[in-house]
């Protein structure tokens, strides 16, 4: 996979921490539910947060983490696919990039 210029470098640099944004108030929203949940036993709900809490926090470092030019194009391919980039953040991207991470997904 090439690497991301600059331009593209910069739009990353500038969605990154709004879309990690998007994914923690995603995570909240869910605890959220769970929490409310009073079907189940405190410690049910308790488990089950501590499960969702463990899991999320393995998506967001898949996502997130470490952001490098070198693995740029597969960062914004993972963010794509979840949702949490907009269609405006995507369009600014130059069309090179939007077809590599089209690729990237299957959506050629």
């Amino acid at each position: 996979m090439r690497e991301i210029q600059e331009p593209d470098w910069k739009v990353l640099r500038r969605v990154h921490p709004l879309a990690l944004e998007r994914f923690c108030e995603r995570v909240l929203a869910e605890i959220d539910r769970v929490s409310r949940d009073g079907a189940t036993s405190h410690h049910a709900r308790y488990l089950q947060i501590f499960r969702i809490l463990q899991q999320r926090d393995r998506e967001m470092a898949r996502l997130f983490d470490n952001p490098r030019r070198s693995h740029a194009l597969t960062m914004l391919a993972q963010i794509r696919s979840q949702g949490l980039l907009t269609e405006d953040e995507f369009s600014s991207l130059s069309p090179e990039t939007r077809g590599a991470i089209q690729m990237l997904l299957g959506a050629g």
